[in-house]
């Protein structure tokens, strides 16, 4: 996985050169499948989060058309779930098919890294 092997080589580059001893954190690495069109996760599955959840897990789907393709009329949907935990509204986990979600993705995992909700979701991101 070419995310996984970049963000490794981050930390030995931080740890060896730098003499910041830096350890890997795997929670929010994005990892994609470059199918046609792309798959791309981040953070936990569905499955993971009812095993890890403390209460309720709530999940959101979305299917659009993307931005590139609204002048054009090109009728190529993208498909997009969000893991959400119930109680504090946290995301939990993402995942996208459709084109350029491995891209789209890197963004998303910075998202959940900094404990995004996912009514901030709904205040920045248009899937209209």
């Amino acid at each position: 996985m070419l995310c996984m092997d970049l963000f490794l080589m981050y930390c030995m580059q931080k740890t060896v050169f730098a003499g910041q001893p830096t350890k890997p954190d795997y929670n929010h690495i994005p990892c994609a499948v470059f199918s046609i069109p792309p798959l791309s996760v981040v953070g936990l599955s569905e499955e993971q989060a009812l095993e890890q959840a403390n209460g309720d897990v709530l999940v959101f789907t979305s299917t659009f058309n993307p931005m590139k393709n609204t002048i054009s009329g090109r009728q190529e949907k993208t498909v997009m779930k969000l893991v959400v935990d119930a109680e504090t509204d946290k995301v939990l986990g993402a995942s996208m098919f459709g084109p350029d979600a491995p891209e789209i993705m890197q963004g998303i995992a910075v998202a959940l890294k900094c404990g995004a909700t996912k009514q901030q979701f709904d205040s920045t991101v248009s899937t209209k």
